[in-house]
């Protein structure tokens, strides 16, 4: 396993930004009435933005980026270190977070790479991007962190289409004294059906049979470039291994569950993760929520909580776990010491 603590880096703030364009659950035709609001009491998605076509996750990352840089005041000259967790590129290539470099005019001595994580990408960004600020010195980082999912989801898939929204966001660190944090990363690869999408890689090529929507095995329709998702996998995967290392994380570095303020997960959908806080016991009052509004933002639905949920609650020292789990299969965990965030409203564009 993969657990360490560092300490001296601080969150100075975090921005969120949504597509303007808002989609309802309860009009979703492919199911009845009955059907929907028995959908929407299950995953816990009213409503999802969703991005229109030819407006990427680096718009919404930067949006977010410029809004931050606003509240903040940060000079964006002395920011050496920018990391772009996503899953939905610009290009192939070059890397999305060097694109970003440039449009967000940050230096040419600006550290800059991509991480292609999803679910589990908030926290493994904030651990590389702390680990290599301890290890350089450098001052102060940005972590990018966001999806656009809704492009890969069929319309006839009732696993996916109605659960995913978009979101971009951005978060600015800064080498400080005390703030310790802790971290717990894992990884399992053999459960890479579970969340995928088969096609378009370079091991199966874009071919014109690519584009074919057929219905498969479990009911729904889609083509090999549309998300596949097995719920039941899923679901075990969740409930089992994530509340599992989640208490042997806390145990191991004697986090006393009383001081932890608010206990932010990755917003799968409502059932799993109810099923998740129950397992590791944490008062409701402490696990905020934005799948209602938002659904699952991917990369994106730990920060974008942080500011939709939190935002007017961190202008004091807070001690927050986050949980990052899907896609991979991926999951990790961290415990981070916060003394005051600046979190503007989520922005719309």
């Amino acid at each position: 396993m993969a657990r360490f603590s560092i300490s001296g880096v601080s969150v100075s703030g975090i921005a969120a930004c949504v597509p303007k364009q808002v989609i309802s659950n309860y009009d979703y035709d492919l199911l009845n009435d009955k059907e929907r609001r028995l959908l929407v009491k299950t995953i816990g998605v009213e409503t999802r933005h969703v991005a229109p076509k030819y407006t990427t996750t680096l718009d919404y990352a930067c949006a977010a980026a410029e809004k931050l840089f606003e509240e903040t005041n940060c000079d964006r000259s002395e920011i050496k270190l920018e990391i772009f967790v996503t899953q939905s590129r610009d290009f192939y290539l070059p890397s999305t977070a060097v694109i970003a470099q440039d449009k967000l005019g940050l230096p040419q001595d600006c550290m800059a790479f991509d991480i292609g994580l999803g679910c589990s990408g908030y926290t493994y960004g904030l651990s590389v991007a702390a680990s290599i600020m301890k290890s350089t010195g450098i001052k102060k980082a940005l972590l990018l962190v966001g999806d656009v999912s809704t492009v890969t989801c069929a319309y006839n898939d009732t696993s996916t289409y109605p659960l995913f929204g978009d979101a971009g966001t951005a978060t600015l660190l800064e080498l400080s004294e005390g703030n310790q944090w802790s971290f717990d990363l894992h990884s399992d690869g053999s459960g890479e059906e579970a969340i995928k999408i088969p096609h378009g890689g370079m091991r199966h090529l874009l071919t014109e049979e690519s584009l074919i929507e057929r219905k498969r095995e479990d009911g729904n329709t889609r083509s090999d470039l549309h998300l596949q998702l097995d719920g039941l996998s899923v679901f075990n995967f969740s409930i089992t291994k994530v509340p599992k290392s989640l208490n042997s994380f806390l145990d191991e570095i004697n986090a006393d569950r009383e001081l932890i303020d608010f206990f932010v997960m990755h917003q799968a959908n409502k059932l799993m993760n109810e099923t998740i806080r129950k397992k590791v016991k944490f008062d409701p009052m402490k696990v905020p929520y934005s799948l209602s509004q938002y659904g699952n933002t991917s990369s994106a639905s730990i920060p974008l909580t942080i500011v939709s949920e939190l935002g007017n609650q961190l202008d004091v020292p807070r001690n927050l776990l986050l949980s990052g789990f899907g896609v991979g299969l991926s999951w990790g965990h961290a415990l981070i010491e916060t003394n005051g965030v600046i979190c503007p409203k989520v922005l719309e564009i």
